[in-house]
Order: structure tokens, then C-alpha cells, then sequence
């Protein structure tokens, strides 16, 4: 039986791992970093610290075991913050090797480095084949799709028959799971948006009505990008999946972490304040940083990303940046596009 080991049990890592361990079709095994969550989970089929009040299947096992949960695995999903994905990976590696197809569930970029999860994977597994690296990405609520609400995803390989065999995995009744090539595009989007989502809920935060969050998200997607296909993504990517129906659910849903911070943020509380009562991990607020520097080295306008720079790492208060934007010069709309299809001699 094919041996699917996920690494993380987070909220997105249990609700992927149970999606799939459903199935009955795969011998599905969950890594927690805590002895006693692992324990927890094998006992009363719940993780109660990131999916409570959700059963989770039988037929997964939970451990704390690195070494038992990747042995033999044919696909390694990991599903580990950013700040610890190149950690946690080196322990996997010494185990599982290049042997098997590993699968991103990351959305944010490693600060120091400012690298995505892809660009880790393939420094950090010897020998690693374009083939055996890829994506998962989209709207993806954790708790909705554990819970059989119907949803859908994007798996992203430069290969497409790692692709399609992962779209197979993945996909599930209640959750439709689409292929793409456009791996660049489709881990800068999921890492972008959290930063729009930032912005978004600032503007929930400070009593804005519709009119303003449409602005916020369709400027975002713009501004996303502008960015992005200066390092190689796709365009269309971003009107799909894993670019507007990803920001779609991040902005408005308050399941989402970094919607539910800039709310926070745009109430009044000090970012430390905020970050310092979760318990999970908004990669928005440690991902922006590194995206706003590859940004203005490649000269990318991004006036949204910089003042969520300012809000979450400069100390300056939400009116200054609304202030700010409202302030900034008038442009085409689809600057930096526009010009992505002139140099392509795209009509």
C-alpha cells in the first residue's frame, strides 16, 4: 500500500492528512512534534489544540516517531511553518532521502533567505529531482475541508505526471484538486496573499465597509502579481485557485489567521500584542518582510506590502498607513501586467 507521511500537525497538516486517510486507499501517517499530541489524537480521534470538535479518521495514525512516520514513504507532505520547514526537513531527509515525491503545504517564504518552500526542498534533499517536488495551495480552510464542506485545491509540479499521480491523492469526493506546472506562481501567490489579507482585515478592524475590502483584495491581486511574474510565474495562475480563490478565502473568512490579525491591528492592538495571543502561526506577518525586499530590489511597486511592513515590523500606526495609500500617485491599473505582455509580445 502507498505510504503517504504527513509532517506537521497543524491545523492545515490534520485536515490534509484526514482528507486523505479517509480514502481508505493509502497507508496515511501523521508526524506531531509533541509526544502528547500524537497521543491525544491516536486516543480520542481529535487534535483539540488546532481542528476541536472535528472526529478524525480511524484509519489515521498519529506519531511522534520522525523516523517510523517516513520510513518508506512514497510521498512526504510537509506541513511545517516557514520559520521551521528547513529544520524539520533536514531530520526527514537523513531518513527518507530523495527517494520519495515531496509535497509543500508551506504559504510563506523562509525570512533569512527569502526563499520559497520549493527552493528549500531542493537544497536541503540531496540529489532531488524537479519531479519529486511540488505544491498544494488554495482556498483551503482547514476546518471546512475536514469537515466534507466541498472545496478545491491546486497541485503544483514542474512535472506533470508527479501532477497528476498526486492530484489522485489528493483528491477526494468533497474536495476537487486541479494540476498546474507554475510552481513559482503558485507558492508566491499563497505566500502574497497573506500579506493582502493583513490589509484587509485592517480595514474590517477600523469599521471600512465593502467598497473598501474590494479595493484592498483586487489592488492586492495586482500587486500580487506585478510581483510574481518578475520571478518567473504564470499570469493565469493568479486567476485561479491559488491566486484570487486563495485571497478570496484568506481576506473574508475569520478562520483566516492573517485577516483575523489585521482586524486586530486595525483596532488599535500593538502587532507584539496580537502575535502573542495565537497559537498558531501567521505566516503573513513573517512573510512580508522578505517579499517587500525581493520586491523593491526587482523594482516592483507595492505600496500595500510596504505599509504592512511598516504596521507589522516599523512601529507605524494604521492611519499613517491609510493616510499613505490614499495619498500615492494614480497609475494604470494594470501596470507591471501590461508590461509583462509587451516584453512576451503576449497580445
Amino acid at each position: 500500500m502507498t505510504k503517504i507521511a504527513f509532517i506537521g500537525a497543524g491545523s492545515w497538516g490534520t485536515a490534509t492528512a484526514a482528507l486523505v486517510a479517509k480514502k481508505n486507499e493509502y497507508d496515511t501517517v501523521l508526524w506531531a512534534r509533541r509526544p502528547e499530541l500524537a497521543e491525544t489524537i491516536n486516543l480520542y480521534r481529535e487534535n483539540p489544540e488546532y481542528l476541536p470538535d472535528v472526529r478524525l479518521p480511524e484509519s489515521l495514525e498519529a506519531t511522534h516517531d520522525l523516523e517510523k512516520a517516513v520510513t518508506g514513504a512514497d510521498v512526504v507532505v510537509m506541513g511545517v511553518p516557514s520559520h521551521g520547514f528547513r529544520k524539520v526537513l533536514r531530520e526527514v531527509a537523513e531518513v527518507a532521502g530523495r527517494a520519495p515525491c515531496y509535497t509543500s503545504l508551506t504559504k510563506g517564504l523562509e525570512v533569512d533567505t527569502r526563499k520559497r518552500m520549493s527552493q528549500v526542498l531542493e537544497e536541503e534533499v540531496d540529489g532531488i529531482s524537479d519531479s519529486c517536488v511540488s505544491v498544494l495551495t488554495g482556498p483551503n480552510l482547514a476546518k471546512e475541508v475536514v469537515q466534507g464542506f466541498p472545496a478545491a485545491s491546486t497541485v503544483a509540479s514542474r512535472d506533470e505526471v508527479t501532477a497528476r499521480k498526486l492530484q489522485d491523492i489528493f483528491h477526494a469526493p468533497t474536495f476537487r484538486c486541479y494540476t498546474n506546472t507554475d510552481v513559482v506562481g503558485c507558492e508566491l501567490g499563497g505566500a502574497f496573499k497573506n500579506v493582502i489579507a493583513i490589509a484587509a482585515g485592517m480595514a474590517d478592524g477600523l469599521g471600512f465597509g465593502d467598497n473598501t475590502k474590494a479595493t484592498v483584495m483586487t489592488r492586492g491581486l495586482a500587486e500580487m502579481a506585478r510581483f510574481s511574474v518578475k520571478f518567473g510565474a504564470q499570469p493565469l495562475t493568479f486567476l485561479g485557485l491559488a491566486g484570487v480563490g486563495d485571497l478570496m478565502a484568506t481576506c473574508a473568512s475569520p478562520q483566516s489567521r492573517n485577516h483575523s490579525v489585521g482586524i486586530e491591528l486595525g483596532k488599535g492592538r500593538k502587532i507584539e500584542e496580537v502575535i502573542g495571543s495565537m497559537n498558531m502561526v501567521a505566516e503573513g506577518v513573517k512573510s512580508c518582510k522578505p517579499i517587500l525586499e525581493l520586491g523593491l530590489e526587482a523594482g516592483v511597486w507595492m505600496p500595500i506590502t510596504e505599509n504592512v511592513v511598516k504596521i507589522c515590523h516599523e512601529n507605524h500606526t494604521v492611519q499613517e498607513i491609510v493616510t499613505d495609500l490614499l495619498s500615492r500617485e494614480i497609475r494604470s491599473e494594470f501596470a507591471g501586467i501590461e508590461e509583462y505582455l509587451e516584453v512576451n509580445q503576449i497580445p
